[in-house]
């Protein structure tokens, strides 16, 4: 059984659904914190779903120096606002930059040799990272360089090398050249005074509350489990300063429907675990239940599917296998119908013939495929 009311409640939180909540592609990534990001095409969609449908104010926020993607967390990609990446950065990084480190040896890689790739990047993009002036440096050069420096090429080095010298701060993906995003001079790029120190006097508790009042008010309903899980910060110290956030947040137990609930022994056949949400969405939800049971697809690596420890909320096991084949982090496009997911999706032909390809993974009826049809001509690609 799916919690249909919890996924109700998320579509609705997380601006999938209902009113457009968020006015710019730089207040959607500033309200979540960050949006998963690795599949670029996925993320601006993401970012446009939520800002009115259209793609062209989410490249143009990239241009402008207000959205950019970098490696805060995880040690994986992210597409964030600009004045968050610093801080996010310097809050999460710690150990998926301990562990890039520690995969120097394997690609033959010294201290001296990302040092000099930071030089090398330095001296190439800095001509070119004016913020919300210059164009940015396409990777193809980037890794050109480097190889012309003697410290490109084989076995992924010039990936990972980028990765490291982001998840030092050094760099970011910025504006939209040629179907990518280009690589900036951080310092050139980000807002003055967006770092951890400039933000929050270099108190990393007082940015892990304001990362977990960014995820609950967009993710919520979720529990301290989920941030951690998505942020990979300890336990302990979201419960540190979870108390200093709840004061502007509404929370409750979700049954086994995903009814939420304000006492746990009221939420029959839920978990009893207290979950987080913005005020007044349960409200929002009561008026908005049927437009949030809508036909909905989404990118690969939507939040609204990865934000979260657990993803059977929307599905059972079977259509989690065929959503992620083998298990192996690659994520089809989503098809959700009543809150869950009913099929996956790509597009099949080229050119101006192209169509969805839209494979159920639960019965779909004529009409509501008619009405995905539609959702698909709307969809926001980047190619």
């Amino acid at each position: 059984m799916t919690s249909r009311h919890l996924a109700g409640a998320r579509i609705l939180a997380q601006g999938v659904a209902g009113p457009t909540r968020f006015e710019t592609p730089a207040d959607a990534a500033r309200a979540f914190g960050a949006h998963q990001g690795q599949d670029l095409p996925g993320v601006l969609a993401s970012l446009a779903l939520r800002t009115g449908g259209d793609l062209a104010p989410v490249l143009a926020a990239l241009d402008a120096g207000e959205v950019v993607r970098g490696y805060p967390m995880r040690g994986t990609v992210f597409a964030v606002a600009a004045d968050t990446l610093a801080w996010l950065t310097e809050l999460c990084v710690e150990g998926p930059l301990r562990a890039a480190i520690s995969r120097r040896p394997h690609l033959e890689l010294t201290e001296r040799d990302v040092e000099r790739a930071r030089e090398v990047l330095e001296e190439l993009a800095a001509p070119r990272s004016q913020r919300g002036v210059g164009r940015g440096v396409l990777r193809a050069e980037v890794q050109q360089a480097w190889e012309q420096a003697g410290i490109g090429g084989k076995g992924g080095r010039g990936y990972h090398l980028l990765a490291e010298l982001i998840s030092m701060g050094h760099a970011a993906y910025g504006p939209w050249r040629e179907g990518e995003m280009t690589v900036v001079l951080a310092r050139d790029w980000l807002p003055a005074g967006t770092d951890l120190e400039g933000g929050f006097n270099g108190d990393r508790a007082g940015a892990a509350a304001e990362l977990a009042r960014r995820y609950f008010t967009s993710h919520g309903p979720a529990g301290e489990r989920d941030l951690a899980w998505w942020s990979k910060l300890p336990l302990g110290l979201l419960r540190q300063v979870l108390p200093g956030v709840e004061a502007e947040l509404e929370s409750g137990y979700a049954d086994a429907q995903g009814r939420l609930h304000a006492r746990a022994d009221e939420a029959r056949g839920g978990d009893g675990e207290r979950l987080y949400w913005r005020p007044g969405l349960m409200e929002e939800y009561a008026e908005l239940e049927k437009e949030t049971m809508r036909e909905l697809l989404l990118p690969g690596f939507d939040e609204l599917v990865l934000g979260y420890r657990d993803r059977l909320y929307l599905m059972d096991e079977d259509r989690h296998r065929a959503l992620v084949p083998g298990n192996n982090g690659v994520f089809k496009r989503s098809a959700l119908r009543r809150g869950e997911v009913v099929g996956v999706w790509t597009r099949a032909g080229s050119g101006a013939k192209r169509r969805l390809d839209l494979t159920a993974l639960a019965p779909i009826s004529d009409p509501q495929r008619a009405r995905f049809e539609k959702r698909y001509a709307a969809f926001p690609f980047a190619s």
